[in-house]
């Protein structure tokens, strides 16, 4: 009896069968005609890479176990000991932890650019740099980044650009169609969506970049699980729809939080007073995502009392679940930084980082009046 379902099964096996000597030759002959070993491709989390290099118009992608694995394979498809990268400043902190405590390790230098300064790289740049690591929107004051013109600068001075589009993803903003290298996420937030999976994905707009990512991931052992593969997939199949709800939602919230006495800034590129809300309104089709800041009084035991008043909020230390949440930047993502670099970033005691879920508008504001009150 042939069996045709229509969702790709769950292939939850570490080793594939061989008929005889003839098909081994044939899988390292073709290259991609089957599969052998689950470190090195598996179904699902080949059906994932696919979807989402798809989504984001490139040449080839990798899933990986997590969006570390993810920064991590991009940099290493580029790199090699002696080179130098560059960051922006404005930056997850848990990539910067990489650079700092890991590459450096391996003979890999960085330096960080301020936000200001990422159009113009001259004075930054060294015979050795190698790339620049940038987030589409910034980690936790959602800066944005103008991705058409940085990538004509990186290109320029002979860099590759790598964007973490993570907060934006595919359906805001599409990095390798703006001259992105590459374009990468953590799939544990928007695309897959539902605060159940830990992976990442990385996509390259050349082919031998993707090649290399593949290669990468083979002998780093950043395979993605195909349990972990297929429930990313099945999230994604909706992500149009959330993301859509995510940005409705967030930008009721940040207006209703831009008028409150209690708060001191909203930081979300969909108000109007958002210092680069025209390019996010075109760089983003429209829609402006899930996630916004906010500034309290600067006072621990302000935000404490915020974080224990709200019902729809939970404290819980990530992002883009279909149900709200709230972060510290100060004590999680940006934990490690020098007191310097956390007042440069603008990552003060009273700032609280918000997702903003798809539960219905109007219970989110009532949680977070009653909350702030």
């Amino acid at each position: 009896m042939e069996i045709h379902p229509k969702i790709t099964p769950i292939y939850q096996s570490s080793v594939f069968k061989f008929e005889d000597l003839n098909e081994l030759e044939q899988y390292f002959g073709e290259p991609g005609s089957r599969y052998m070993y689950s470190r090195n491709g598996n179904p699902n989390s080949d059906e994932l890479a696919a979807a989402v290099n798809r989504l984001e118009g490139g040449a080839g992608a990798v899933a990986t176990g997590s969006g570390m694995a993810a920064i991590f394979a991009a940099f290493m498809a580029f790199c090699q000991a002696g080179d130098h990268v560059l960051c922006a400043a404005d930056i997850y902190g848990g990539s910067s932890s990489l650079l700092n405590a890991e590459l450096s390790r391996l003979g890999i230098s960085v330096t960080y650019v301020p936000f200001e300064q990422l159009n113009d790289l001259t004075s930054f740049v060294q015979p050795t740099t190698r790339l620049l690591l940038v987030e589409t929107l910034s980690n936790p004051l959602l800066r944005v980044v103008d991705l058409r013109q940085v990538a004509a600068e990186c290109h320029r001075h002979e860099l590759k650009l790598v964007v973490d589009n993570t907060f934006a993803t595919p359906v805001l903003t599409r990095p390798l169609e703006l001259g992105a290298d590459i374009s990468l996420h953590s799939v544990t937030k928007y695309i897959a969506g539902h605060s159940d999976v830990t992976a990442g994905v990385v996509v390259a707009a050349d082919a031998d970049v993707a090649a290399r990512l593949k290669q990468i991931s083979t002998f780093y052992g950043l395979t993605l699980s195909p349990m972990e593969s297929w429930l990313a997939v099945r999230g994604l199949k909706t992500l149009r729809l959330r993301v859509r709800e995510h940005s409705h939602n967030a930008l009721a919230v940040a207006t209703f939080l831009a008028q409150h006495a209690a708060v001191r800034a909203v930081y979300y590129p969909g108000l109007t007073t958002h210092s680069q809300h025209e390019l996010a309104e075109a760089q983003g089709a429209g829609l402006f995502g899930g996630m916004l800041s906010i500034l309290l009084a600067d006072d621990a035991e302000v935000v404490n009392g915020f974080m224990r008043r709200s019902q729809r909020f939970p404290f819980a230390p990530s992002l883009a679940g279909v149900d709200s949440s709230m972060s510290y930047p100060l004590g999680t993502s940006h934990r490690y930084l020098t007191p310097e670099q956390q007042a440069d970033l603008g990552i003060s005691t009273g700032l609280v980082r918000l997702s903003v879920g798809i539960e219905p508008a109007e219970e989110l504001l009532a949680d977070l009046a009653q909350a702030l009150a």
